[in-house]
């Protein structure tokens, strides 16, 4: 009995185990299953409608997908997805689309599953998966699935695997830059600017005070797409600093904005001209340029032959003086790819043949985005070329010595795995704007603003602005600014304040002496010097310019006349002055008019009287030996009996260095109308 017990619970026992046994290969079965490739397939599927729509739905979807329609090929892939959820070619290019459509989170789970469901895919998708990983920092497995589309190759996409060397290469360099990362903070500019399309090239006045931009988004004029990028035409858009916020950006539109693309390029530093780049009715790509007057633009004009050509132009940019332009253009005969040019203008007004800036900036990849610094001699650009941790990375080079420095790549965070573009630099140096497209940002492309925490190589540049008035009537003026170098006499740059706002910027890099004029028609004109020394820190001087209207008792002090250490005799520096008095006068025929001149207190009296009276004299010369009637001046020395400044104020000053700018002022000629 006790035997037939044991065997009765053996028995249960095994039967136990038996159900146990099939229990694990029933789960085991289906994890297999789950990890299984399930081609479209009749003998896979009993719903042969639903597998005719699917069919349907890929081959739609490959249509578009072969296109670069993305958007669209995503829609039929996910339809036919929700049938089979399975496929692992399906999965991938989901993948693909999603990465091509800026959603790489998605793009990686896709290409993961996909990867899951068949290892041995095609190595463009095996790429792919590289890339999401790569995009994400995720070097490690980046370089890994790299490895592998290598070693896999391609029937789809051949020429992608050709470049994953290079990508490995990225990878490598990307950890370094990650571990040595530069003090910045990087903030989205946020929703007032950006949206959820795509906002890229953004483009600031030296002063950060205005900003234009880069949309496609749905209210873009004409309301199109362009179905050869999947998405909507490009369109330019405005925001203003008010209170240190941007404003909610507008949609600049017409002339400016047409049906077709319109995109942003450059802007000169007073933000009163902006290139632009558009589709010509040929299809090539060209920059044109269009200048503000008030608040209207005039209509956008092709910039000439040598710079735009019957190849691609995409990018440019004004040196400060808006006498050279720097662009970029696949033209043939550079390094390869894109390459920068610059063109500079010639005392005709014409612009110089485009001039290629070398191997030391061009590279046998693509060159774009390029930006010049207020400091004339600091340039911003994205390469693909250089060495980067991933697509576009922004590069910095200075032109010193009559030759370009080695490019340096501005580091991580400010670069990351994907493109970096069109950055651009406050004057001041401590703030930066630049487009890239982050996994937490508002939308696709966003343009994002830099805090430069520490920063060692501030630039050296006086940056003058304010606003031109009528000094009486307080009216706002649109007056002709030139920049004079005394130095080298000669015309350095031309600027205009704008009619409306009255409103002027003006870049001053340092290590030179500037003669600053202020005319407009029917009005005395401004003079103003300003000596920056080659050491000097940028510093911003705010400086509103009333001017008077020609009538007999107005007078401008000429503060661009330089004497020989207590000579009469000018120096050649003055002669730029003194022609603006000869057109003044020639304009005016009746006018009559005194040049007067003024010591400091140093000195005896008689002394002084008589060199003031010499010098005077020297001044009115100079005018006479231009045509004008001697009849019509006179010269009169003041000696030190008008200063501007009393020698009881001048003794109370701290330093020696302010007692003599204030000597610098008393001493001083003047040009004053006596009859008009």
């Amino acid at each position: 009995m006790v035997w037939k017990l044991i065997l009765k619970e053996i028995q249960h026992y095994l039967n136990k185990m038996r159900r146990l046994l099939v229990l694990c290969i029933l789960i085991f079965s289906s994890q297999l299953i789950v990890g299984q490739n399930i081609p479209f397939d009749k003998n896979n599927f009993t719903d042969k409608e639903r597998l005719k729509s699917a069919l349907k739905n890929i081959q739609e979807g490959d249509a578009f997908y072969f296109s670069n329609i993305y958007s669209k090929a995503l829609e039929k892939f996910s339809e036919a997805n929700t049938f089979n959820p399975k496929n692992a070619d399906l999965n991938a290019k989901i993948g693909d689309c999603y990465l091509r459509t800026g959603e790489y989170k998605k793009a990686q789970l896709s290409l993961e599953k996909a990867y899951q469901l068949n290892p041995e895919m095609d190595g463009y998708f095996l790429y792919l998966l590289g890339k999401t990983y790569h995009i994400n920092n995720n070097f490690k497995s980046a370089i890994e699935f790299y490895k592998k589309a290598k070693s896999k190759g391609s029937n789809l996409n051949s020429s992608a695997i050709e470049t994953a060397g290079k990508k490995i290469e990225e990878c490598e360099f990307g950890k370094e830059l990650v571990a040595s990362s530069v003090k910045v903070v990087i903030t989205n500019v946020g929703n007032l600017i950006n949206s959820a399309d795509h906002e890229y090239v953004p483009v600031i006045t030296a002063d950060e005070s205005e900003m234009f931009f880069t949309s496609r988004r749905k209210n873009t004029t004409g309301g199109k797409r362009d179905y050869l990028i999947d998405d909507y035409y490009e369109d330019i858009y405005y925001s203003k600093k008010e209170n240190e916020t941007w404003s909610e950006a507008v949609n600049i539109s017409s002339p400016i904005n047409s049906e077709f693309h319109d995109a942003t390029v450059g802007l000169s530093i007073d933000g009163q001209k902006l290139f632009i780049y558009r589709d010509n009715a040929k299809g090539d790509g060209n920059i044109l340029v269009t200048e503000r007057t008030g608040n209207s633009w005039s209509e956008p004009e092709e910039l000439p032959n040598p710079i735009n050509s019957k190849h691609q132009e995409t990018s440019a940019c004004f040196s400060y003086t808006g006498k050279t332009i720097y662009f970029v253009s696949d033209r043939p005969g550079g390094y390869g790819g894109k390459d920068i040019y610059k063109s500079d203008l010639d005392e005709k007004g014409k612009w110089g043949n485009a001039q290629n800036l070398g191997a030391t900036i061009n590279t046998p990849f693509d060159e774009d985005a390029i930006f010049l610094h207020a400091d004339g001699k600091t340039l911003y650009f994205s390469s693909k070329g250089h060495q980067t941790m991933g697509g576009y990375d922004i590069f910095k080079s200075v032109f010193e010595k009559n030759k370009w420095s080695t490019p340096i790549n501005l580091g991580y965070p400010i670069n990351s795995a994907d493109d970096d573009v069109c950055f651009v630099l406050s004057a001041n140096g401590k703030y930066g704007y630049y487009t890239s497209e982050k996994v937490e940002g508002q939308g696709k492309k966003d343009i994002y603003k830099l805090t430069f925490e520490v920063k060692d190589d501030k630039p050296r540049l006086t940056l003058l602005k304010g606003i031109v008035y009528d000094s009486k009537s307080k009216e706002l003026l649109s007056a002709q600014i030139e920049i004079f170098d005394n130095t080298e006499n000669k015309l350095v740059s031309t600027y205009h304040s704008n009619s409306v706002t009255g409103k002027y910027i003006v870049s001053l890099p340092a290590g030179h002496d500037y003669g600053i004029s202020v005319r407009k028609e029917g009005y005395l004109f401004y003079s103003q010097n300003i000596n920056i020394p080659d050491t000097a820190a940028f510093q911003e001087i705010k400086k509103d310019i009333g001017l008077d209207k020609i009538e007999a008792g107005k007078k401008v002090v000429l503060m661009n006349i330089f004497y020989d250490y207590n000579k009469s005799s000018l120096r050649t520096s003055s002669f730029n002055e003194l022609d603006k008095v000869v057109e003044l006068l020639n304009k005016n025929p009746k006018m009559k008019v005194e040049l007067g001149a003024h010591s400091d207190s140093r000195g005896s009296d008689g002394y002084n009287l008589k060199l003031s009276q010499d010098r005077a004299q020297s001044c009115v010369d100079y005018l006479t030996s231009k045509g004008i009637d001697k009849v019509r001046l006179n010269a009169k020395g003041y000696g030190e009996s008008k200063p501007i400044i009393l020698e009881t104020e001048i003794n109370n000053l701290k330093t020696e260095d302010e007692k003599e700018k204030a000597h610098q002022q008393n001493r001083r000629t003047e040009f004053k109308i006596l009859e008009h």
